[in-house]
Formats: structure tokens, C-alpha cells, sequence
């Protein structure tokens, strides 16, 4: 579902009927969790992803998509506690093996952030699907939202991107094999060590990129906290076949969606040619972090993401506005 067709949806949900002070997060910020306080020092953040296989090997499959859901987590500076799968499957059209690699993969991957599996659902269905229901903790002094950007905070992106755009590409079988390697692994990974970082680091603000893009997230961080980001182009870490691809038009339906609703609240500097445009809004799966922070602590944050092998660079700077997005190059 594309952003513009997402908004219509929301509009149409009842406001809640009165304020709840344990409620400390809801929807209303497009953050990446919900996060509810259950004790003066306990709060619960939840979170719930899935989606079709983005590439071939059922295992690796079962990975991204398990990163990606426990990306949201991450985002918000918490820790992964229990899990729940969600899965749909083919059942008398696909061998039931490839499901148990789906789930074989997920299983990894959630071992690998040290939370706990405790079940799950599927149902029969004409296409696969996989992804995680998370349950994270969080101090609720503690929380990452993308409300809290500063003006004057460095952006910090963890992870390429680019990777919708890569996706499709290997889809049309038009991806190299040490390409689909490549990929595989930049999604798999968790970002587990990015948070750990810039919760270290004394961040200002988070939010994961995924289906939206870089703009659209960027977008929403700036519309919930009051600012405006500036973001530079030629400090974006891309997937350098992503630009080559956009340019012969080997495009998502999902990123052409995203920038054509999230245009009218970008700026973009006259040299940003349109395949830049593209890979900027590109939608992604399992990407990496947006970490707004103070500048003197810049250095600090990226010195913990460099420790922690960790490819990060500062794209840019937020500033005085309200709810905008400048991208030159």
C-alpha cells in the first residue's frame, strides 16, 4: 500500500475516546512502534511487519523479513523481547520444505537479536508471505522517537540504500549473483549494533528506513518533530547498480509512488537529476537508521558505529521549519 493510499485509510480511524498517560507512543507521529508503559520503569513496544519474498532462497527470504520486523524495535532504542511469526503459504502448490526455510531463516535471525520465539500463525494462501509480530522494553525515559530532532542535529544513515530498486531487479533476473549476495546480506543484517551505538552516543531522534524511502521517512521524522532536513545526495551510501537501474527505468511501483505523493513537501536543487529522485524514495526493505544528533556528538556516534563494523555516514542537517525536506546534491 502506498503512502497516499495509507493516508486515506488512517483518516478514517476514531480518535481515541480519552487521553491514556501509560500510551506514550501511538500512530499519530508515524513512528515506527507503538509504546505503552507498563510499570515507572517498564514499557512494552510493539510492532508487526510482512510481506512477499524479495528474493528467491526461502531461507535468506526468511531472514530479511525477520530483520526487517525487528528493525522497528531497534528504531525506537529497545530491546527485542518475544516474537510471534506470521506466515501465509501456497499449501498443495509449494513443497511445505520451503516453509520450514522461511521459518528456518526467521528462527536465525531472531536468535540472533537474543529474543524469544513463542509461536505463531499461518494460513493457507495463494502467495507466501513472512514477517514477525515483536514485542520489545524500553525505560520509558529512554524511548527513540522521530518527534525529538533538534535544529542543528546531524543525520546520521546507517545501510545503502536503493535496495527496492535492487529487489526488482533481481525479480527480472537482471541482478549479477555477487550483487543478489551483496543485497541478501546488507538486508539481513540486523541493526541491532546501530542502536546500540547511538543510544551509547546520546542521540536526539531515530526512525528506520523502509517501504517509504529515505524521503519519506526523512518526511515524516521532519513533520513530527517540526523541522526541516536538509539532506546532500552526494553523501547518501547507495547501492551504486541502484542508479544505474533507476536510469533505465527498472523502478518499483512502491518508490514511483512514493515520490510522486511525497514531492509536493520536497525541495529538490535543480542538478538532482530524476534517477536520484527515484533512489531517494526508493522503497525499502529491512534498511538501515535515520539517527538525528547533536553535532559534538557526531564524531562519538560514528567512532561506536565504525567499532561495531557498522557503515554509517552523515548526510545531512536538520534546521528551523516545519515539516520539509531539502535534498541538493
Amino acid at each position: 500500500m502506498g503512502p497516499k493510499d495509507l493516508a486515506q485509510v488512517l483518516c478514517h480511524l476514531p480518535p481515541a475516546l480519552e487521553v491514556d498517560p501509560n500510551l506514550l507512543v501511538g500512530f499519530d507521529t508515524s513512528d515506527d512502534a507503538g509504546v505503552y508503559r507498563i510499570a515507572p520503569d517498564v514499557a512494552l513496544v510493539q510492532t508487526v511487519d510482512f510481506f512477499t519474498p524479495i528474493v528467491d532462497d526461502p531461507y535468506d527470504f526468511g531472514a530479511i523479513a525477520a530483520a526487517n520486523a525487528l528493525s522497528d524495535i531497534y528504531a525506537m532504542g529497545a530491546k527485542p523481547l518475544t516474537v510471534l511469526n506470521l506466515a501465509a503459504f501456497p499449501v498443495g502448490t509449494l513443497d511445505l520444505g520451503v516453509l520450514a526455510e522461511i521459518l528456518r531463516g526467521g528462527a536465525a535471525k531472531i536468535a540472533e537479536s537474543g529474543a524469544r520465539l513463542l509461536g505463531g500463525h499461518t494460513i493457507d494462501d495463494l502467495e507466501p508471505k513472512y514477517g514477525l509480530a515483536v514485542t520489545g522494553v524500553v525505560h520509558p525515559d529512554r524511548i527513540f522517537r522521530n518527534s525529538t530532532c533538534r535544529p542543528g542535529d546531524d543525520l546520521v544513515l546507517t545501510k545503502p540504500i536503493g535496495m527496492g530498486i535492487v529487489t526488482t531487479a533481481i525479480k527480472r533476473g537482471l541482478a549479477s549473483p555477487e550483487l543478489i549476495k551483496r543485497a541478501t546480506a546488507i538486508m539481513a543484517a540486523l541493526n541491532r549494533a546501530a542502536s546500540e551505538a547511538m543510544i551509547s552516543a546520546g542521540a536526539s531522534a531515530c526512525t528506520d528506513i523502509t517501504g517509504f524511502g529515505l524521503a519519506g521517512h526523512a518526511l515524516e521524522m521532519a513533520r513530527a518533530s517540526k523541522v526541516t532536513l536538509s539532506i546532500r545526495m552526494s553523501s547518501v551510501p547507495v547501492v551504486p547498480e541502484a542508479y544505474e537501474f533507476a536510469g533505465e527505468g527498472i523502478v518499483p511501483g512502491g518508490t514511483r509512488s512514493n515520490l510522486s505523493y511525497f514531492s509536493q513537501w520536497i525541495e529538490f536543487a535543480g542538478d538532482v537529476k530524476d534517477h536520484e529522485k527515484l533512489v531517494v524514495a526508493d522503497a525499502m526493505t529491512s534498511g538501515g537508521l535515520l539517527i538525528a544528533i547533536s553535532p559534538g556528538k557526531t564524531c562519538d556516534l560514528l567512532d561506536r558505529l565504525g567499532e561495531a563494523h557498522v557503515t554509517a555516514s552523515v548526510i545531512g542537517r536538520s534546521c528551523e521549519g516545519a515539516g520539509f525536506l531539502r535534498i541538493s546534491r
